[in-house]
């Protein structure tokens, strides 16, 4: 994932461009082209962007992972040109709350520090609160993914790659939403520690945009950031606490 890729710039290669591709060419060996269906990244965008990012933007990633993203959208779309399948690319925000432990991700602190005071555990955010960040539940992920594999192939045209709708939101939100839920004591166990490295990555990834074309595919965003919190409560709090 991000910050691992970033760290180790082999391994990020093997698996998110060399793994992609195995993926593409099993494919192709097929004797029917499959409908594919592949996980990009809003972090595939970097480097000076405007406000609001949109399909439009061009893609100029400032992170080994985002670039190996970058690479796999295209080589989806041109699989997909040459009738070897049928590939979509969803471009995901950050992924919040993901049930589990702490990854790699540079992102990883955005569940971190919802889930980790929810089971009364100390989380680290490497932040600062005003960083914005844009963020998708678990549960409209996977409506996006259902949404992009159900689609007609008509209905992407040309274009086989589109951002994901999410909620732009600061940290400092998602730390109101955590006070909200779970109280005073939930929040003191965030434990704010600066990372440079850390900060630098996630301040290169768009923290808001827009996304019409996708809207008119369907595709949705989460109402809120309670909302977000609220999902997580009902689907994993429990699963999580029993494994803490």
């Amino acid at each position: 994932m991000s910050a691992a890729a970033e760290a180790d710039f082999d391994l990020g290669m093997r698996i998110n461009l060399h793994g992609t591709l195995a993926v593409l060419e099993a494919c192709r060996a097929l004797p029917r082209p499959p409908r594919l269906v592949f996980t990009s990244s809003i972090a595939s965008f970097g480097g000076p962007l405007p406000d609001v990012v949109d399909d439009a933007t061009p893609q100029t990633p400032q992170t080994s992972y985002g670039t190996q993203k970058a690479i796999g959208e295209l080589l989806v779309s041109d699989y997909s040109r040459k009738g070897f399948l049928d590939g979509r690319a969803v471009r995901l925000p950050t992924i919040v709350v993901r049930p589990g432990r702490p990854n790699r991700a540079a992102s990883s602190f955005a569940s971190g520090i919802i889930r980790e005071p929810l089971t009364g555990l100390e989380a680290v955010c490497p932040v600062s609160p005003e960083t914005r960040l844009a963020i998708l539940s678990p549960r409209k992920a996977v409506e996006a993914f259902v949404r992009a594999h159900d689609l007609p192939a008509a209905a992407w045209g040309h274009t086989r790659s589109l951002i994901v709708p999410g909620l732009s939101v600061q940290v400092r939100d998602m730390v109101a939403a955590l006070q909200r839920a779970a109280g005073d004591q939930a929040v003191q166990r965030i434990r704010w520690q600066p990372d440079v490295e850390i900060q630098r990555i996630i301040s290169s990834w768009p923290g808001a945009f827009t996304s019409p074309r996708a809207l008119q595919l369907g595709f949705q965003a989460d109402a809120s950031m309670d909302a977000i919190v609220q999902a997580f409560i009902e689907d994993d709090l429990p699963d999580q606490r029993a494994s803490a």
